[in-house]
């Protein structure tokens, strides 16, 4: 297995596990900060349910990534990193239409940094 397959499969749990933590630990100061951003949109009343499945969405795929590279490791299979990988995408093309649909266009370019490796580990996987 390529040493590339693992680094992005520990940039991707890191990326999403501590996303994830931050959403839990703040919970209340995400939301509110999330409504602010997402005023002028049309999921202007949907935003905690909205936070809630990216937190979900983020766990799991940070959780595949980590059991990913533990596969790789025990019997040299992509299954779990292939699942990350799909999840993962999801994940951040989710968040991709969020800045969109709000306007934040730098925002919105800061995920597409975490879009490339993702798009690659696809491509060497698929």
């Amino acid at each position: 297995m390529t040493p590339a397959i693992i680094i992005i499969l520990i940039f991707l749990a890191i990326t999403f596990i501590q996303s994830g933590y931050d959403k839990v630990a703040d919970w209340k100061g995400n939301v509110e900060w999330l409504k602010g951003h997402f005023s002028q949109t049309i999921i202007k009343n949907q935003v905690p349910a909205a936070l809630l499945l990216v937190l979900v969405l983020e766990v799991v795929a940070g959780a595949f990534s980590v059991i990913g590279i533990i596969q790789i490791f025990m019997n040299d299979d992509t299954e779990f990193a292939g699942y990350a990988a799909i999840v993962s995408s999801a994940t951040l093309l989710l968040l991709l239409l969020g800045q969109r649909l709000a306007k934040d266009y730098d925002g919105a370019r800061t995920i597409v940094i975490y879009f490339i490796p993702t798009v690659l580990l696809l491509n060497w996987l698929y």
